[in-house]
Order: structure tokens, then sequence, then C-alpha cells
């Protein structure tokens, strides 16, 4: 994958975003929509009620583990929602948003709030910029010539196959978020420590003590990992399309006018309803990076005039279906991997060479 130089950021670069935010703020499309919200919310916690009276109901029996992909599925979702609360698009007040987000980050999801606000800030700021996006510069994959020089050990070995290792590495993700977690949570480095360690531990304790009374000790280790597992590879498959295998930017990416910043390394998913339920509105990521803010409930019309516009400035809008979106991403993992050297002495060898 090469890195994309962007083009110098002139006064009519700098126009094109405001011309575009007048078109979507006339459509009525970033106003807030609290029903939208409430009605997504109370359906979650209901299912979430259903699943856990379930669980209890079931008892210490293996057909538990049926259930484990339902549970991924909707925690999947109400990190989703959790989403969409650090993005002020639910609350305009920011304790509104803060204790919210700390309450499904923490208290119902078990992941540090904080912690993922500045993580993801720093991803939108920069979004596929090499040194500035933390997702650019995940441990998981090697995403470009100059990271594949740089493994060693183990992870060279990991990065050489990353292609085919894709689906087992997203499935430790939730295992990284919440070694993140912990980490962020000892340290204190977030706005509100006290807090987000009394909920966090809270949450913890609460899971640990609710699968060891209803459920047979190899049954609660079986079910803890299957669905630590599948909400990895949940989550990493919604937000994989979004920027794999799409150019990385470079350290004059800043340069760049903001639209273009935000639109050259972003994919939509081009997809029915249903798929866009399941990736929380994130299908839409063009949008999402452009309006953080935004409704998820929004994206889909706003999609229509961000494509238009875009168009109509000459600015590429890469769109794929789901399959298509996945095959590009495998397609440059493997090529990357490709670059990795075989023995940590080869890059130097070959450098020397030349």
């Amino acid at each position: 994958m090469t890195v994309q130089d962007p083009s110098d950021d002139g006064p009519a670069r700098r126009d094109e975003f405001t011309e575009l935010y007048r078109r979507v703020a006339a459509a009525g499309l970033l106003r807030r929509r609290p029903l939208y919200y409430a009605c997504r919310a109370t359906v979650l916690f209901a299912a979430l009620a259903g699943l856990l009276a379930g669980f209890v109901a079931l008892g210490a029996s293996w057909w538990q583990l049926g259930l484990a992909p339902l549970f991924a599925l909707l925690f999947g979702q109400l990190a989703l929602l959790g989403h969409d609360v650090a993005h002020r698009a639910v609350f305009a007040d920011r304790r509104a948003t803060d204790l919210a987000g700390i309450v499904l980050g923490n208290l119902v999801v078990g992941m540090s709030y904080g912690w993922w606000v500045d993580d993801h800030n720093r991803h939108h700021a920069h979004p596929n910029r090499v040194g500035h996006d933390p997702a650019a510069d995940s441990l998981l994959f090697v995403r470009s010539t100059e990271q594949a020089r740089r493994t060693r050990g183990l992870r060279r070995l990991v990065a050489r196959h990353q292609a085919e290792l894709f689906f087992p590495l997203l499935s430790l993700q939730a295992l990284g978020l919440l070694v993140a977690t912990g980490v962020t949570l000892v340290r204190g480095t977030v706005r509100h420590p006290v807090l987000e360690r009394t909920l966090a531990a809270l949450h913890h304790v609460l899971a640990a003590a609710l699968t060891a009374v209803v459920l047979a000790p190899l049954q609660a280790f079986a079910f803890t990992v299957l669905f630590a597992a599948l909400l990895g590879v949940y989550l990493g498959c919604v937000f994989a399309p979004n920027h794999k295998g799409m150019p990385l930017t470079g350290p004059d990416a800043g340069h760049a006018g903001f639209l273009r910043r935000q639109v050259l390394p972003s994919r939509n998913l081009r997809a029915g309803r249903a798929v866009h339920v399941l990736f929380g509105g994130l299908g839409y990521q063009i949008e999402h990076h452009l309006f953080p803010a935004m409704p998820a409930a929004a994206l889909r019309p706003a999609s229509h005039l961000v494509r238009a516009y875009c168009a109509e400035i000459g600015v590429p809008y890469a769109e794929a279906g789901l399959t298509s979106s996945f095959r590009e991403i495998l397609r440059d993992l493997r090529a990357v991997g490709r670059s990795v050297p075989a023995r940590p002495g080869a890059a130097a060898a070959a450098e020397t060479a030349r």
C-alpha cells in the first residue's frame, strides 16, 4: 500500500467543506433525534434484560453457548450506541454526554469510556495517517511496507500471514479493549478516574459472579471465551471495512483540506438497511467522518448529498459491497504481508545490496 501524497490546502479546498456543510444543514440532517435514540436504547436494554433472564433460567447447561453469539451481538450494539453518545449525537450537553458514555462504556460494556474517546478522537483527526491514527499503527495488523520492515519476533511471523489470520486475529479485539481499559484505569489517565474505575470494576465483578453462580466452572470458561471472541470479531468486522485497504496518508496529510482528508481514506458499504443496522450506521463511514455528531438515522440520506457533491468537485467517493470490501482488505493485507522480511536481517541486507 503506497502512502498518499495529498495536494496543498488552498482557499478553494477549505471552502469545499463549508459548502457541503451548508447543504447538509439546510436539509435538516444535523439536528439531534432524541426519539430515535430513546427507542434504540429501549430496544437494546429490553433485549439485555430478556437475555439475562434467559441465561439465568437456562442454568448450568452447555446450551448456554448458544446464547453467547446473542450476547456478543447485543454488547456490540450497546458499544455502538456508546459510540454515538461519545460523538455528541445524542446529547448536546457535555456533562450528560460524559455521564451517559461512562455508564454505557464502563458499567454496561466494561470498557473505559475515557480511553476510547481519546483513542477515537485521534483517529478522527488523522484517519489512516501513519504515526497519528492509532488504527493505522495497530498491533494486530501491518498496514505498510515501512511497518513490515520494523516487525520482529512473533509479530513478524504473524504479519507474514496476516491475511489468512485476519478473522482469528479479530477475535482478540475484545481482549485488547480489556487490557487497554485495565492499563488506563490503573494509571488514572482519564477525566473521571474514580467513577470509571468503580463502574468498570462493578461490571466485571457482576459478570464474573453471574457466570460463576449460574454455570459450572468449565462452562463459565467456555462461555466467556466464546463470547469475548465473537464480540471481538463482530466489532472488528464493523470497523475494518471503514479504512483498511484504503490509502494511508503520510506526514503531509495535514495540508489537505478537511473534506479530502476525511473522504479519501474512507470507504462506505453498499448494502441494505439490515446490514447498516448491524453496523450501527458506520457503513456510511464517509458521512460519519465528515459529520461525527450526525445521528445514525441521518447518515443514509446524507450519503446522497455527499456522493453527489463529491462527484461535483471531483473527489473520489469509495463504496463497496460487504463481500467486496473484505476482499479488498484481505488483498491489501496479503500484499503488505508479503513484504515482511523472512528473517530480521533480510530487510537491512536488501537495503545494503541496493
